[in-house]
């Protein structure tokens, strides 16, 4: 059963909660060859040890080779403040409004100056904000007691949207010193970056010389910050924000877009290991997974392939998303590109590798970025699924795309959908015992009609009331004028 009710008072803007326990598999990141040396190449796939056991894992260095892309300087080895040039100043520019604030919201002509009111409010308070100020400056960001370093690099120009944003995470993970991780992350400054052609190349410097070190619980809230400061100083367009990453960064991958794919329009997962994370959270941001033939450490190769499948069966259950293509580069181990400008030769069917053994190959485009750059983020997705399982602790914001729960409810799942034409919400399943709200601006319905709000346990027909502060509260909240919502409807669900 479930009973409705709107809420037209102000959310209070919950944390998310965390998973509980340890993930499955997760000791099989955690053994490292701090000795491997890194190769200096930026065309050569990053050499971290997050994988690489032994001889046969190093002798992936030989058969990656030179695959004709421009080298990067060896000396970004050398320093991690040599990926921190840009090819244009952030804008700390604080502009006088020209917008002014509406008395009431009683029209969709109301909420649109409302909006593009609280947005530029929004933008001077982070462009005067002397810690965001000095964030950029420093190219350094702290939550709690975790501090996630990055390099930048500006190239080309924006377009009327801004700039894409390639948000790069480096191999490594956990390591007696930050030496191992350090050189990955130099080296991370060019190994995508060779592939952006126009766009601000982000590389994160894992929090912590850990096994998880993209993903420990600090991490996902600096994520969320780095995001919001590219959008406000460097005009970086939020529909566009992209992740890969390669090894420790492939295992990032995985964890971070499991918990916050309303951030991301696509992914780029290579040699990573998923430590049995679910991906239910993906029906809206396409994923590229890729791996070696021969990276059997922590099987990742079959892993790799496992979760092909896996996305294949989501897609099949829900008749529809999890965009995703599965690629097992052959005959390689650990090392393979996913950054060439040229086909690279993997399996045609990964499923039939998986299952029967077919070596059947085919020629394909597998640089990471430009699968990325194909793909343009839908904020408010006509349908969504959210598993409430995955859910990062620390992070400040409690919402999902349009949808909010309360920090305290950690498990569940739900799909939802809503209908401009029938001016409606349709919630096809749900598992959470508890509120559930539906966040909702103009874009999506009319919020000046009645709304049909149908779930499992009936319909009901409700009147909302655009709110002012809820805009407000929503605005700040995520720092993306994508997710400003002026109304919203709470349904209670029970177990």
């Amino acid at each position: 059963m479930s009973t409705l009710a709107i809420c037209l008072a102000l959310a209070s803007c919950g944390e998310k909660d965390s998973e509980t326990g340890t993930m499955e598999g997760s000791a099989q990141s955690t053994s490292e060859n701090v000795s491997e040396e890194i190769n200096a190449s930026g065309n050569e796939a990053p050499q971290d040890s997050s994988g690489g056991q032994g001889s046969t894992e190093a002798s992936d260095n030989a058969d990656t080779g030179n695959n004709g892309e421009a080298s990067d300087n060896s000396e970004a080895g050398n320093s991690a403040e040599a990926s921190d040039s840009t090819s244009e100043s952030p804008d700390e520019t604080v502009t006088a409004n020209p917008y002014t604030k509406p008395d009431s919201l009683e029209s969709n002509e109301d909420i649109e100056n409302a909006r593009n009111y609280l947005w530029q409010e929004y933008l001077n308070q982070v462009k005067s904000d002397e810690v965001r100020i000095e964030e950029i400056e420093k190219h350094a960001m702290t939550f709690g007691e975790a501090t996630m370093k990055y390099g930048l690099l500006v190239k080309g120009e924006p377009d009327e949207n801004g700039y894409p944003l390639f948000i790069s995470l480096h191999g490594g993970g956990q390591s007696d010193t930050p030496d191992l991780n350090n050189s990955q992350w130099a080296h991370m400054a060019s190994y995508y970056q060779n592939s952006v052609k126009n766009g601000v190349h982000v590389n994160p410097r894992g929090v912590r010389d850990t096994w998880d070190c993209h993903f420990n619980p600090e991490s996902y809230p600096l994520y969320d910050r780095l995001i919001e400061n590219m959008i406000a100083f460097y005009d970086v367009d939020p529909n566009r924000v992209y992740l890969t990453g390669f090894s420790a960064g492939g295992d990032g991958v995985y964890a971070i877009v499991a918990k916050m794919p309303d951030r991301f329009a696509a992914a780029n997962m290579s040699a990573g290991h998923p430590n049995g994370l679910p991906l239910w959270n993906l029906y809206n941001m396409p994923l590229l997974l890729q791996v070696g033939e021969n990276d059997t450490a922590y099987d990742r190769n079959i892993v790799t392939a496992q979760y092909g499948q896996l996305l294949d069966g989501y897609q099949e259950e829900l008749s529809g998303g999890y965009i995703h293509n599965t690629y097992i580069h052959q005959g390689k181990g650990h090392n393979f590109s996913d950054n060439s400008l040229s086909d690279q030769t993997v399996m045609a069917d990964s499923a039939a590798w998986l299952e029967s053994g077919d070596d059947s190959v085919m020629e394909t485009d597998t640089n990471a970025v430009r699968f990325l750059e194909q793909h343009v983020r839908n904020p408010l997705p006509e349908r969504v699924v959210w598993d409430l399982s995955q859910r990062a602790d620390q992070r400040t914001s409690g919402s999902f795309y349009w949808l909010r729960a309360d920090s305290g409810l950690t498990e569940g799942k739900i799909v939802a959908s809503y209908d401009r034409n029938t001016n409606s919400i349709h919630v096809e399943e749900c598992s959470i015992p508890g509120e559930v709200t539906f966040l909702l601006n103009n874009d999506m319905l009319d919020l000046f009609a009645p709304i049909t709000v149908n779930t499992p346990a009936g319909s009901d027909t409700i009147t909302v009331t655009p709110d002012y502060d809820l805009l407000y509260e929503t605005t700040m909240e995520r720092g993306d004028r994508n997710y400003q919502f002026a109304a919203e409807i709470s349904v209670t669900f029970e177990p």
